[in-house]
């Protein structure tokens, strides 16, 4: 009877050659911040801490993980941050976005989409959108603190004003 040894190794190591990718423990492993330069955004689309993430690539389906949830301040404007993020990812595009909020007004609104067009970047909340400089985004905000962290030694430049998000409403 012949082996099977040699067969089932085979079939193993073209599965996991072909398998999607779900990462974020391994140290050759991209980040989640390399992930998103990678499909051409910017980092500061995430706060920093991201403790993981699963990508599947042949799907580009994602999810970011964060030990708490996150909610700061950037210019008057509060973000929030679900301790879990998911959505899918493509070429300029980030769709089906669950976990992130704008607060306008007195109501906590869920970021749906964000398409990257040249030099901007175009938030949705589904029945409006607002662009956006990309070179507000070129660095991560920090929890509590946004860009104004000067109890943590750090100083950010980066800015983002929700004004007009608001006056679409």
């Amino acid at each position: 009877m012949p082996s099977i040894a040699i067969p089932l190794c085979i079939f193993l190591i073209l599965l996991s050659a072909y398998s999607p990718s779900i990462a974020g423990n391994d140290s050759q492993s991209p980040t989640a911040y390399e992930i998103l330069q990678e499909y051409n955004f910017p980092v500061g689309l995430l706060p920093k801490g991201a403790t993981r993430y699963e990508f599947d690539k042949t799907t580009g389906n994602f999810a970011v993980y964060f030990k708490k949830s996150c909610t700061f301040s950037i210019s008057g404007y509060n973000l929030k941050y679900m301790s879990k993020i998911t959505g899918k990812i493509s070429k300029d595009k980030l769709a089906n976005l669950k976990g992130v909020q704008v607060k306008l007004l007195l109501f906590w609104i869920n970021i749906v989409e964000v398409t990257h067009d040249s030099d901007e970047l175009d938030f949705s909340v589904g029945i409006a959108s607002a662009d956006f400089p990309i070179n507000n985004f070129y660095e991560s905000p920090q929890c509590g603190c946004g860009f104004d962290c000067v109890n943590s030694g750090e100083i950010g430049t980066g800015e983002f004003n929700l004004m007009k998000l608001i006056s679409l409403f």
